[in-house]
């Protein structure tokens, strides 16, 4: 029993880390209608910036995360309008070949700047830890940090969406670009918003995910990008419950299925499960089906 619920925990830190990757790919395909590929290393960017400012020039890790953030959100807004804008009205394969191409030119620059060889990540959220059943369970401070933060900020989000003009702007757009724009909505600045905050959320993501695996690489954001991405659709993409709930469910059965079926075999459970999952409910579990004319 003890042994399950410590896995039970891992796989919520996990899932709540994918979550709020997932959101950030959510909140870009439920607005823009866009796939962000390069989401995942804009993680590894974020990750690397605070690394940066721990170990080169010793800021606070609170000052580290918000220097990331503000390094990620500068370049989600210059991917969108370089990258991305001017593909809006191109087809989706155009955009998925440009998302690759932005993904191999984030990879490729950390290369050169930061070298191929493995970083270790400082310590940043070690402030102790729980332990029960008289210790033979412990939960971990960078777990329960990880837990909350996903909880605030899907609330946070919510509430954004729902109760600021610049929410409301977004879910116009996302409902019909054109019918917004007659509105007065600035399409343009609406949607460097929306990569804006998936992009400053990756910078939150990243710095969880080495604080919860230390080893630090230009790849870093790769795999935990494209679990992130089967989480937001898994759960519904387009729906930031939807990127909570998918992200929770993927840590979850991740962990337990290295746990009591097979460690090598972990990532395929995962992507098995997505599979049925869409073979029964293709819009997700909370997604709503898409209609188009033709």
């Amino acid at each position: 029993m003890v042994s399950f619920l410590r896995f039970l925990i891992n796989g919520i830190s996990l899932g709540s880390v994918y979550a709020i990757i997932a959101l950030g790919y959510t909140m870009v395909y439920g607005i823009a209608k866009m796939l962000n590929f390069a989401h995942g290393d804009v993680i590894m960017v974020g990750a690397y910036i605070a690394f940066c400012a721990i170990s080169y020039l010793a800021l606070p890790p609170l000052v580290a995360i918000l220097c990331a953030m503000a390094v990620c959100t500068v370049l989600g807004i210059i991917i969108e309008g370089l990258a991305y804008r001017p593909l809006r009205q191109a087809s989706k394969l155009a955009v998925l070949i440009t998302a690759i191409g932005v993904s191999y030119l984030l990879q490729n620059s950390a290369l050169l700047i930061w070298s191929p060889n493995p970083k270790v990540f400082p310590t940043v959220l070690d402030f102790g830890s729980i332990r029960l059943f008289g210790g033979d369970l412990v939960i971990t401070s960078q777990a329960i940090i990880t837990i909350v933060a996903n909880i605030v900020i899907m609330l946070g989000l919510t509430a954004f969406t729902g109760k600021t003009k610049m929410g409301k702007a977004m879910r116009a757009v996302s409902e019909d670009k054109g019918a917004a724009e007659l509105m007065g909505i600035n399409v343009n600045r609406t949607i460097s918003v929306t990569f804006a905050i998936g992009s400053a959320l990756a910078a939150i993501a990243g710095v969880l995910l080495c604080s919860a695996y230390p080893t630090l690489q230009p790849t870093t954001g790769s795999m935990p990008g494209i679990k992130a991405f089967t989480a937001a659709v898994f759960g519904g993409i387009g729906s930031i419950p939807g990127a909570m709930i998918g992200g929770l469910l993927l840590g979850i059965i991740e962990i337990l299925g290295k746990a009591y079926i097979s460690t090598e075999l972990g990532d395929a459970i995962v992507f098995a499960v997505l599979i049925v999952v869409l073979l029964f409910k293709p819009a997700g579990l909370l997604g709503k089906p898409m209609r188009e004319k033709v």
